[in-house]
């Protein structure tokens, strides 16, 4: 899959370093969005083409508004990233039907125990996903720039 590109809406300076916020066009962004068979992440965020995405600038890039950018995200993170937001509940609802059949208490308990796994797998998602080296690990970063906006380069 192709780095998403996008134009650079604005540009925010803070405490935790440079970022610009780029808004990308997710039809073009992604082959299966644009074909309608998409993941339904879309399903999350709403149906709006146009995303905007928080993205790192390293130090020594210069970047203004309306330049247009590549943005990528490392392929290990995307992958951490995905285990924790679908593997754990799966691993909770796994581990606790399995601990219901193991007790022998039935479908409706084993169905309940999946219930409550989801949710503890979601929890602890959510929890290791708000750390803050966690949220470093899964900002994407400006890549390249592609064109100013100032002098259409």
């Amino acid at each position: 899959m192709d780095n998403p590109t996008g134009t650079i809406h604005s540009l925010v300076a803070d405490a935790h370093g440079a970022r610009a916020i780029v808004e990308v066009d997710v039809s073009t962004a992604c082959p299966r969005c644009a074909s309608g068979k998409g993941c339904g992440a879309g399903l999350l965020v709403g149906s709006s083409r146009l995303r905007r995405v928080e993205a790192a600038i390293d130090p020594g890039v210069t970047l203004a508004e309306g330049d247009s950018v590549e943005i990528s995200l490392a392929s290990s993170n995307l992958l951490q990233a995905a285990l924790i937001v679908y593997g754990l509940p799966l691993l909770g609802a796994l581990g606790a039907a399995g601990l219901a059949y193991l007790l022998a208490l039935g479908d409706g308990a084993a169905a309940a125990a999946a219930i409550i796994g989801i949710s503890a797998g979601l929890l602890v998602g959510r929890w290791r996903l708000r750390r803050n080296a966690c949220i470093e690990d899964f900002v994407p970063h400006v890549e390249k720039r592609l064109h100013s906006a100032q002098n259409g380069a």
